[in-house]
């Protein structure tokens, strides 16, 4: 017979161990943001807010907000990092007691260093703004396969282009003779109506700047007059 009394024992003892591995897990874990944190602030050497560490960090390393606050926290409780509060936010810095002191003449060679490494940027910038450009000309560019392509396609169609051009230039009854003659006689008709139109139009014209104080350009803008040389028409010869 199981004894009730040694189940509950062991239950307990075990929900104890597994109790402990998950506190271990948790301090394991936090140790290794304080880690992380602390490398980051003494590598950049500059004051950072908790959200600003956390924004920084987080896609790299995958720290939590809150574990990123208890561990800025903690280091500055131990002195790792320096804190100073302005109003109701904190900002946390390396502690600059680790690093040597710099003198003038070191500071002028830091300066120099870098403005080379500005000038440096901004010619590399200025080059990948050039191989930007270039790719984005080669992106819209074809490639060779479809140029290919494209030639194959243009040659079919100009070869079809000619073999129809030549089937209409070697046909020899498109047009009757009959629909050809009374073609061309509506459009002698036509083409004697517009002369005789615009003649009388003219004399009319004539006849009223006659009187008329103002050039004939400013005449035919008055009244709105639009004449075949303002679109460059010519009356076809019959």
């Amino acid at each position: 017979m199981i004894h009730l009394g040694r189940i509950i024992a062991r239950e307990t003892q075990f929900g104890k161990k597994a109790e402990a591995t998950v506190h271990k897990l948790n301090m394991s874990k936090k140790d290794n943001s304080a880690a992380v944190i602390l490398a980051y602030l003494n590598e950049k050497n500059r004051p950072y807010s908790s959200q600003d560490v956390f924004c920084n960090l987080q896609k790299q390393h995958g720290l939590g907000k809150t574990a990123v606050v208890k561990s800025m926290e903690l280091l500055a409780l131990e002195g790792k990092i320096k804190e100073k509060i302005y109003g109701k936010q904190k900002i946390y810095f390396a502690d600059q007691s680790q690093f040597k002191d710099v003198n003038d003449a070191d500071l002028k060679v830091m300066d120099s260093h870098i403005a080379k490494l500005t000038e440096e940027m901004q010619v590399l910038n200025q080059s990948c703004r050039h191989l930007e450009a270039e790719l984005k000309g080669l992106n819209n560019s074809l490639t060779s396969q479809e140029m290919t392509s494209e030639i194959t396609r243009l040659r079919n169609e100009c070869s079809e282009c000619r073999e129809r051009l030549d089937k209409i230039k070697s046909a020899t009854n498109h047009v009757a003779p009959e629909e050809k003659d009374k073609v061309l006689k509506e459009h002698n008709v036509y083409v004697k109506e517009w002369r005789k139109r615009k003649r009388l139009a003219s004399d009319m014209m004539d006849t009223i700047l006659e009187g008329y104080p103002k050039s004939k350009k400013e005449f035919l803008e008055e009244v709105g007059v639009e004449t075949d040389e303002d679109y460059q028409v010519v009356v076809p010869t019959v």
